[in-house]
């Protein structure tokens, strides 16, 4: 499966940017989906996940309550509604496909990445 992420850009904090990642290749309509995140000098860290069914979703501390994953099967498309966003969101994301878990290591294919930018 090949994963494109799309939505990234430069928004002042406070504001909203949705994400987007488009699979192709075959369906995910059974897979765990996940979004991580990557800062300059950092680990790339868990953001959330969501189940096929979308019926169970997990959100990062960092996120929680101002971050939203849904999916779309029949489109094959994951969306990471991202609102009040804070300089600390700043880096690169990146959608992942793989089983339930909240590290890298349970995800076995990966978008190329977009770059998200909050300013102060």
């Amino acid at each position: 499966v090949q994963l494109v992420e799309s939505g990234g850009g430069l928004v002042q904090a406070g504001g909203s940017l949705r994400l987007s990642c488009a699979a192709s290749g075959r369906g995910i309509s059974d897979d765990v989906m996940g979004w991580f995140r990557q800062a300059p000098g950092k680990e790339r860290e868990f953001v959330a996940c969501i189940n096929w069914s979308a019926t169970l979703t997990r959100y990062a501390d960092s996120v929680k309550g101002r971050f939203t994953l849904s999916r779309d099967n029949a489109k094959n498309t994951v969306y990471l509604q991202m609102n009040s966003l804070a300089t600390e969101d700043t880096a690169v994301y990146y959608c992942a496909r793989g089983r339930w878990g909240f590290g890298p290591h349970a995800y076995d294919s990966w978008g190329q990445g977009t770059q998200v930018t909050v300013s102060s």
